[in-house]
């Protein structure tokens, strides 16, 4: 037997086969095991899931968050853009905001709420029902654009270069798998198959990261490393693929930086900061992770362990640079020729090639059997998230639209309801799919999304939490304003090519300011105008009521709960987290 083979042999099927079974054997005990805990369905357990350890609590929030956008798209900006795009992956540190002052605060409303809160319920109470119905819209509109299409179309890619499967089948087949788990399993399912994925994920990319090296350094390691190195220095004329700060457009000798326009300076940091707080501290499917760990507990403990939770996530998200973005620029070393004849081949400037850097290191670096182990992981990563934005879908519609609409239904009417939000998620998904495809640039179109619906968010959940002046109208006035003109925005991206085509005609020259604008500075200029014009509004319209000021601030019982919630370990474990994000940035500088 070839244990070497650069391709799917019939032991990796075998091992794939096998792992498969076990896993869902494992998913099954998981499901009856609770079920007879709960006996019958409970919409709140089906959602929300239940009380669960913070190394639990910290893997899922891990594993809601890699999905096949990583294994595909974070790869192939490695082999294309190098570091770059490490601030949306390096930041560890804005969980750790996430654990520490959003956790206490959504468990404050929790208990004054009598349930537990989903975001809309958040702005319906500090606001207005309509801000809280609009956040709804806006977050199942978000997950359509950037997280079920995305992870079926990167999905399907990788699939294609691993074990050659036509790209629409392995799109497709993932999201209809994926859709009948999560009707199936719920929440629980989806925290089972967690805590399986996240160790074979961890190993397996890691084995690709050092095997990669390995066979790049002729032996060593360290060789690897260097000549990873310095061959990615030379790339993009010269400016190089390994520093994520790109500063100037042109340099001393009047050539252009290629990088520059997409990480513009110190803004690529303030920009990646904004989309980053609104992803762990305000969106729905990382929030929900802690928002379900309440079963009968008191506060403390609840605070506790999920902030445990967050903080054991921030460690966790320190890994995807290593895990897929590194490997994505061993892979350009690879194959380009300099240090022997790997079996992989890619042109940087194919997006297409660059996409399929990953699934090539894994189809031609890792020996015979361990390629099957391997892909049992990304199998599960690639369900696990799409899982659990489906799951959050099901919970949004359920609990803010449904449940106020139809009051006094059986838990199993609920979860039934829940179960078909969840099939229309995926059915326009696949809608978006094909337009998506047209929109260039994989990694460039996600975060290009999520740079015009972050800001709104950012501004109205931190002046609502941190403001008792802003008024419920200032808002509703933020949140849809912002909105509507992210999505203006994304109507001109689709005819402009995101502001890369000349667009001729007197209408497009002079609103060449708004659709011709960095992604990055549009970003931040659209959350500074969203801010203003919150401020604005609410020195004209009624201030909050006084239960609306109440449920914002924190009472001395309740500090005191809050300063009991953590120790000395806590500190330690926070201060590890920034240490070790400081550190990349101080050595990819």
């Amino acid at each position: 037997m070839n244990w070497t083979a650069r391709e799917f042999i019939w032991l990796d099927w075998l091992v794939l086969a096998v792992g498969v079974v076990c896993v869902v054997w494992a998913v099954y005990r998981a499901l009856k095991k609770d079920k007879e805990k709960m006996k019958g369905a409970d919409s709140q357990d089906y959602l929300f899931g239940k009380g669960e350890p913070w190394y639990v609590i910290g893997m899922a929030i891990f594993a809601a968050n890699i999905g096949s956008e990583h294994l595909v798209g974070l790869a192939g900006t490695g082999a294309k853009d190098g570091v770059g795009m490490a601030h949306w992956e390096m930041q560890g540190w804005m969980i750790l905001i996430l654990g520490w002052l959003f956790v206490p605060f959504y468990q404050l409303l929790n208990n004054k709420m009598g349930k537990i809160i989903t975001m809309p319920d958040f702005l319906k109470f500090r606001y207005t029902k309509a801000t809280g119905s609009w956040l709804s819209i806006i977050t199942l509109i978000a997950y359509i654009l950037t997280k079920v299409s995305v992870t079926a179309f990167t999905g399907g890619i990788f699939f294609e270069y691993l074990i050659g499967l036509p790209f629409w089948w392995g799109a497709l087949g993932l999201i209809a798998i994926t859709a009948i788990f999560t009707v199936i399993g719920g929440m629980k399912g989806v925290m089972t198959m967690s805590s399986i994925q996240t160790p074979i994920l961890i190993i397996g990319a890691f084995l690709v990261l050092f095997l990669g090296l390995y066979q790049l350094g002729g032996g060593s390691i360290a060789e690897g490393w260097s000549n990873m190195m310095s061959f990615c220095r030379e790339l993009h004329d010269g400016y190089g693929t390994t520093h994520m700060f790109h500063w100037s457009d042109i340099n001393a000798s009047g050539q252009p930086d290629p990088l520059y326009h997409e990480y513009p300076g110190f803004v690529v940091f303030i920009g990646a900061s904004i989309i980053g707080f609104w992803y762990w501290c305000t969106d729905q499917h990382i929030v929900q992770r802690v928002l379900g760990q309440q079963k009968g507990e008191s506060n403390v403990e609840v605070m506790k362990r999920a902030r445990r939770g967050t903080i054991a996530a921030g460690y966790f998200k320190l890994l995807p640079v290593f895990m897929f973005l590194i490997p994505g620029m061993v892979a350009i070393s690879l194959a380009s020729g300099k240090y022997g004849d790997f079996g992989i081949s890619m042109d940087i400037t194919n997006q297409h090639d660059t996409d399929g850097a990953f699934a090539m290191m894994v189809k031609s670096i890792l020996p015979a059997g361990i390629k099957g182990f391997v892909t049992i992981g990304f199998i599960c990563a690639l369900v696990t998230s799409l899982a659990a934005f489906f799951n959050s879908c099901a919970t949004l519609f359920t609990e803010d639209f449904y449940k106020p609409l139809k009051k006094g239904m059986s838990e199993a009417h609920y979860v039934l309801v829940g179960r078909i939000a969840t099939v229309v998620v995926v059915v326009l998904g696949l809608l978006w799919l094909p337009v998506m495809m047209n929109m260039g640039n994989l990694y460039s179109y996600l975060q290009g999304i999520q740079s015009l619906l972050a800001p709104a968010m950012v501004a109205v959940f931190t002046l609502g939490i941190l403001s008792k002046k802003i008024s419920p109208k200032a808002g509703e006035w933020g949140l849809i304003g912002g909105f509507l003109i992210g999505m203006l925005r994304l109507i001109t991206n689709i005819f402009t090519d995101t502001g890369n085509k000349v667009m001729e005609g007197a209408f497009w020259e002079n609103t060449a300011w708004f659709w011709q604008t960095n992604w990055l500075v549009f970003e931040c200029w659209l959350l500074v105008f969203i801010v203003l014009l919150m401020i604005v509004v609410s020195c004209f319209t009624k201030g909050p009521s006084k239960e609306q000021v109440d449920a914002i601030t924190f009472t001395p019982d309740y500090r005191k709960q809050i300063a009991s919630s953590w120790n000395t370990w806590d500190i330690i474990g926070t201060l590890g987290v920034l240490a070790l994000c400081g550190t990349f940035y101080w050595y990819f500088f």
